[in-house]
């Protein structure tokens, strides 16, 4: 696909400089990645609860379910993905996989995209401090990007891994005002602080990049939200100096994604208005849309966090996915609902049940739902297809 932007290089390999976001539960798998690296550019897999993606392995979870049990099953369903991904990749682009550091199990997915054979490995939803060594033994093979919201974050990983030799492939710079799913803030006002500015956080890393003396690293800058607009992709690339961008939402809506057509038209025809923040059960800030769960949720928030109590037996699903979670725990500043159901039913096109996650800004098709190929044009050429 031609284009006037330097690619993006990693590993060797000449790429459209098009990130795809990860995006579960199962809203970007094998068909939307695959589709994504097809076109030269990152497709990205993201790892949580994939067994929704598999009949036999949602029939078999639902027998005596137990945390061992649910990381096999989603294991076999992340290796299915990746299989299923390259195939349809055709051997272009790379396969990442997305693995959330909050989840439970988020070194067991690691290993396991590493030997089905991914590309690469994001981590972010915390500090990937320890990446390096859940992929020992892998680091020939799998390039890791960490995402990182501001330059302290980034000097402190980039000190970590110098430590054992090991530098990314790449940086996520994603911007919590602008992104969907947690956001990398401390609070839901937080969002907006001018620390995760892009042009700062870039300025600032390429100082972090010459006290570590890795000026001649050339370590590419991948940034993350609010991305889905030429002007935007232009300014990030032409202006700033970053090497690449990082879409979701965009993607999301596609013919491709994975998700159900409901889901995609409920994420396309959200006006900004109805895109709200608010604490999810990790901890984080979250941005979603404000369907009719998330409208009454945010009504009782206050009531329900003070009522926290920590009780393993209000995690509803019995399963414990996320190290630390508001409604499980008791924690009176997180969310108090389970995350996995709601985002399960969204998967599903459940739009009175499930949480839309979404990005903060307009979408460049409005309504329309087109195909992954027609959305990178628009990005890197600004042509807008016939809707």
């Amino acid at each position: 696909m031609q284009h006037d932007f330097a690619p993006l290089n990693i590993r060797g390999k000449s790429l459209i400089p098009i990130v795809q976001g990860g995006m579960g539960v199962g809203v970007s798998a094998s068909r939307l990645s695959g589709a994504v690296a097809r076109e030269n550019g990152i497709g990205t897999i993201a790892s949580v609860d994939l067994r929704h993606l598999h009949d036999d392995l949602l029939a078999e979870s639902k027998i005596n379910p137990n945390e061992e049990k649910y990381t096999k099953l989603n294991r076999i369903a992340l290796d299915r993905e990746i299989q299923k991904a390259r195939e349809n990749s055709a051997g272009n682009g790379l396969i990442a996989v997305n693995v959330m550091k909050a989840l439970k199990d988020h070194a067991a997915y690691v290993r396991q995209a590493c030997e089905s054979g991914a590309d690469a490995i994001v981590m972010g939803a915390g500090l990937p401090l320890d990446l390096p060594e859940m992929t020992e033994g892998f680091h020939k093979d799998v390039a890791l990007l960490p995402i990182l919201s501001e330059s302290r974050g980034i000097n402190i990983v980039l000190k970590r891994w110098m430590k054992k030799g090991i530098l990314p492939d790449a940086i996520v710079i994603e911007h919590p005002a602008h992104a969907a799913g947690h956001l990398g803030a401390a609070t839901v006002d937080g969002v907006n602080d001018a620390k995760f500015d892009f042009k700062r956080v870039i300025e600032e890393t390429m100082e972090v990049f010459k006290n570590l003396g890795l000026e001649s690293e050339k370590i590419p800058l991948i940034l993350a939200g609010g991305m889905a607009n030429f002007e935007k992709v232009k300014t990030a690339l032409k202006t700033w100096g970053a090497n690449a961008v990082q879409i979701g939402t965009a993607f999301a809506v596609t013919e491709e994604g994975d998700a159900h057509l409901n889901f995609k038209k409920t994420l396309a025809g959200a006006e900004t208005e109805k895109v709200v923040e608010f604490m999810s059960v990790a901890g984080l800030p979250a941005r979603g849309v404000r369907t009719k769960f998330l409208d009454s949720y945010i009504k009782r928030e206050t009531k329900l966090q003070s009522a926290a109590k920590a009780d393993p037996r209000r995690c509803t699903q019995g399963l414990n996915c996320l190290t630390s979670c508001g409604l499980r725990d008791g924690l009176p500043k997180a969310g108090q609902f389970c995350i996995d159901i709601q985002l399960s039913a969204a998967f599903r096109g459940e739009v009175d049940k499930g949480l839309f996650f979404r990005g903060k800004d307009p979408l460049p098709f409005g309504q329309a739902i087109r195909t992954v190929q027609e959305t990178i044009q628009y990005l890197l050429n600004g042509r807008m297809p016939a809707l």
